[in-house]
């Protein structure tokens, strides 16, 4: 076993995801550890844990932010955690596949922060579109390539 480990964002984590970054950690032999302020169904696998954390806001954040560590990997869709981690050299990748990175987090704060303040003012009305086929292919993709990188580089 490596001393990567994976670390999931799992309040809001689509159950592909979860499923991916499962059979991911089984195959590799890699540790999985899912975050959340609720009980998770997950299966037994000596590769797999969860943590439940108590409710509160970013308490999910805090506790991932404590334990992750340089190279290690984070699912998560939340931006402002992703960015408290990418200063850290630890590797975040959303759900949908996106690879948050030192030169495009401060973009993607920005415009989480527009788009929010767009929201809040009524300007804007905007829903993601749904977790489907496509997305699961696209996380999937990124996910094993920046696995595959990060346990070459742990050799």
């Amino acid at each position: 076993m490596t001393l990567l480990q994976i670390w999931v964002d799992a309040d809001a984590c689509p159950a592909p995801v979860r499923d991916i970054v499962v059979r991911a950690a089984a195959k590799r032999a890699i540790l999985a550890t899912f975050v959340a302020n609720k009980p998770l169904q997950l299966p037994q696998s000596p590769y797999i844990t969860s943590i439940q954390v108590s409710l509160g806001p970013d308490v999910v954040d805090e506790y991932i932010v404590e334990h992750a560590a340089a190279a290690d990997l984070v699912v998560t869709q939340d931006i402002p955690l992703a960015a408290r981690l990418v200063q850290r050299e630890i590797v975040v990748i959303t759900p949908r596949g996106d690879l948050y990175t030192l030169n495009n987090i401060n973009e993607a704060l920005a415009q989480r922060d527009l788009m929010q303040g767009l929201r809040d003012t009524g300007t804007v009305m905007t829903s993601q579109r749904a977790y489907d086929d496509r997305l699961k292919r696209q996380f999937a993709n990124h996910f094993d390539a920046e696995l595959n990188r990060l346990v070459r580089n742990a050799k």
